[in-house]
């Protein structure tokens, strides 16, 4: 495995400043897991809204603080034609109901809810909101769309992806 220094001008937890390493190409090492994580997200996203999809990413992304994942599906979203005031929305969508459907509101809450599953579950009220936008399919391929970029956010945090580098 090869390791390159990179510094880093974020303070760490003991607000000093730390070296980030690069640390290995997950595509390269593990191909077979990484197929299978893409063939999961194919068939996740199939037949879901694709504005929708990058709103998903987009959140999940946020609350995993997953930068390289954030920096992507924003760059994709505005080439998608996604409005710069929505994806500035998406962190606060709660408090900027206005500007998602009630649909997109329902996955975004389904998706904060998966993404912090150890903060208590998934309510009955966020699934039954969720159920009521989607039908039983289309419900599973947005919870696989959520498994995935959870995957995909601790794939790139796990092995030290950059954000901006946009290696796919």
């Amino acid at each position: 495995m090869t390791t390159t220094e990179i510094k880093s001008d974020a303070p760490s937890a003991t607000s000093e400043t730390t070296a980030t390493t690069v640390r290995l190409n997950f595509a390269k090492a593990a191909p077979k897991a990484f197929r299978a994580v893409i063939g999961l997200d194919a068939a996740a996203r199939e037949g879901l809204d694709p504005t929708l999809v990058e709103l998903v990413q987009i959140r999940s992304s946020h609350l995993n603080h997953c930068a390289y994942c954030l920096h992507m599906h924003t760059t994709d979203a505005r080439k998608a034609g996604e409005s710069e005031e929505r994806l500035h929305m998406v962190a606060v969508w709660r408090e900027a109901t206005h500007f998602f459907t009630e649909k997109e509101q329902a996955a975004l809450a389904l998706t904060d809810a998966v993404t912090r599953v150890a903060d208590g579950g998934i309510s009955d009220e966020v699934y039954g909101r969720a159920a009521t936008h989607f039908e039983e399919p289309a419900l599973a391929r947005l919870l696989a769309l959520i498994f995935t970029i959870n995957t995909w956010n601790r794939i790139a945090l796990a092995t030290g992806k950059r954000a901006g580098s946009d290696e796919r």
